[in-house]
């Protein structure tokens, strides 16, 4: 597994998306930026009527908040055109001071996005198309000169990048051709279906990532994994913090740390992003926990090492 800079290792919280819940989600933005967290992370489902638009979202986030990073988690590629991707993010991280890291996924939801008019792509065609929207992000970032690319799916004639840096770059991968993009190009991994450090999945996909970025020439150890990690709160320690197949379901602030801890110092995990469970706990209290005990808990673990 890699190994990770322990200071750098993100915690973040997922924000709610639904129409409805606007003042939740502004509340907790707002919540999450006062109690120290690294990261908010939004959705990105366009197709949905009872969603709200993830990047407009994001840069009210931005707006209310002076020093979180803000995510979306992933960017659904196909609806958002590669080259006005990257002048939003550059937008963006210039409005908030840098606050902006870019996750970016192939897409997967072709019926819902049909609707929108998009033209459907196979799998191999959805990869490439997310490779080249790296690239073109990456190209249109960090001034320099004019840019011309004719890729398969974007083209850009002479355009004149923005002055601003291009923000990290992290990947929703999950296959090997998606998985490869990621070590080629990529600065982290956000492992798909909440697969944790334990997972097969993550035992059988980071090895992918590691041998694709030695073989260009990066180091492997610089592309961190971050996990979306779901989870409930108890008052008691359980007895399995785990279910029959081996997925964390959650347990007790000391049960939270001792994992996290290990999972950094162990697993050489880069970062988490806490979304809460519907299990009768309110959000506000949830990210009470998360952010004011166990957050602060791994990271004073983690620097004693």
């Amino acid at each position: 597994m890699n190994a990770v800079t322990h200071e750098k290792v993100l915690f973040g919280f997922g924000l709610e998306t639904g129409v409805g819940e606007v003042d939740a989600l502004l509340a907790h933005a707002t919540q999450a930026d006062r109690d120290a967290l690294d990261l908010v992370t939004l959705s990105d489902h366009p197709y949905f009527a009872d969603r709200l638009d993830a990047y407009a979202v994001l840069g009210v986030v931005l707006g209310r908040t002076v020093r979180v990073t803000g995510a979306v988690n992933v960017t659904n590629v196909p609806s958002r055109p590669a080259p006005m991707l990257a002048r939003t993010v550059t937008a963006l991280s210039a409005l908030s001071g840098g606050r902006v890291a870019l996750g970016i996924g192939a897409g997967g939801l072709w019926d819902d996005m049909a609707r929108l008019g998009l033209p459907r792509r196979s799998p191999a065609q959805a990869v490439r198309a997310m490779e080249e929207a790296i690239v073109v992000v990456k190209a249109l970032c960090g001034g320099g000169d004019p840019v011309t690319f004719d890729g398969e799916f974007y083209q850009v004639a002479g355009l004149v990048p923005a002055s601003v840096a291009a923000p990290p770059i992290w990947t929703g991968s999950g296959g090997p051709m998606s998985l490869a993009v990621t070590g080629r190009l990529a600065d982290g991994w956000l492992p798909g279906y909440a697969a944790d450090w334990r997972s097969a999945r993550v035992a059988r996909s980071r090895p992918l990532i590691d041998a694709a970025a030695a073989a260009a020439g990066r180091d492997p150890a610089q592309i961190a994994t971050i996990y979306n990690l779901p989870g409930r709160f108890t008052a008691a320690p359980l007895a399995a913090t785990r279910d029959d197949a081996g997925r964390w379901i959650g347990g007790s602030v000391t049960q939270w740390v001792d994992e996290l801890t290990a999972a950094v110092l162990t697993s050489g995990a880069g970062g988490f992003v806490y979304f809460p469970v519907q299990d009768g706990t309110t959000t506000d209290l949830a990210l009470g926990t998360w952010a004011g005990e166990v957050v602060p808990a791994v990271r004073e673990a983690v620097a004693r090492g």
